[in-house]
């Protein structure tokens, strides 16, 4: 859906939700208790971009998101900018939930459950992805806003999720670059290890804005990140 600039709406945990933005507003989420998640998706409005997750951190020499990053297409185009965060480490690499994660937490369907019925991310992010006449073959690696996972130190490379990483009033602030789609999920992280089936959620806010200017710190982070802003401002004219 497209929300006016100002817009304030609360996603529960275990949920989804979409949305449109234009060029230069803001989008800021705030989490709403201890470990929340937000998986997000990005989608140029016009569907002929999305975001493509291992050219943005190779190119900016990262293996987690935090500000000042640009967060890139598969055309090496600016989709958003992170212009503020209270966490320095997003996660990026470990995906969203598939319904296998979520046999520890036992057996759940709609019609016992009703509202509470316990689904995956991947599923959450299907079903908002119809409603935009997008579907599985639309799906692409998330940036799972305020999730920490570290290298667990052995010989396989393992890696660890790090509980309590996020807390309530945590935030990340999004600066669209050009008119996007966005899809989010709150199901929890893949590698949560909790037994307990308790998502929170998050409170997305969005507000008005302007384009990044000359001297803005995602264009001077790094020249990746300059030449992807610039790209997308040569097609935006």
């Amino acid at each position: 859906m497209t929300y006016a600039a100002g817009y304030r709406h609360d996603v529960p945990g275990g949920a989804a939700w979409s949305l449109t933005l234009a060029r230069g507003s803001t989008l800021r989420i705030e989490a709403q208790g201890t470990d929340a998640v937000a998986s997000m998706l990005i989608y140029a409005a016009d569907r002929q971009e999305r975001l493509n997750v291992p050219d943005t951190l190779k190119a900016q020499m990262s293996a987690r998101i935090h500000p000042p990053m640009v967060l890139m297409s598969d055309m090496g185009k600016a989709l958003v900018s992170v212009t503020g965060s209270s966490s320095d480490w997003h996660d990026a690499i470990t995906g969203h939930s598939l319904d296998g994660d979520l046999t520890r937490f036992g057996p759940s369907d709609y019609g016992r459950d009703r509202n509470d019925w316990r689904r995956s991310a991947r599923s959450l992010l299907l079903d908002e992805l119809y409603v935009h006449g997008l579907g599985e073959r639309d799906l692409h690696a998330t940036v799972n806003w305020f999730v920490k996972v570290r290298p667990g130190g052995d010989a396989r490379g393992t890696l660890t999720y790090e509980p309590g990483h996020t807390r309530a009033g945590d935030w990340v602030s999004l600066r669209a670059e050009q008119d996007l789609l966005v899809v989010l999920s709150t199901a929890p992280h893949p590698l949560d290890p909790s037994p307990q089936w308790q998502p929170a959620g998050v409170r997305a806010t969005v507000t008005p804005g302007e384009p990044a200017p000359a001297d803005d710190a995602s264009r001077t982070f790094r020249a990746e990140s300059g030449r992807a802003l610039a790209a997308t401002e040569r097609s935006v004219r």
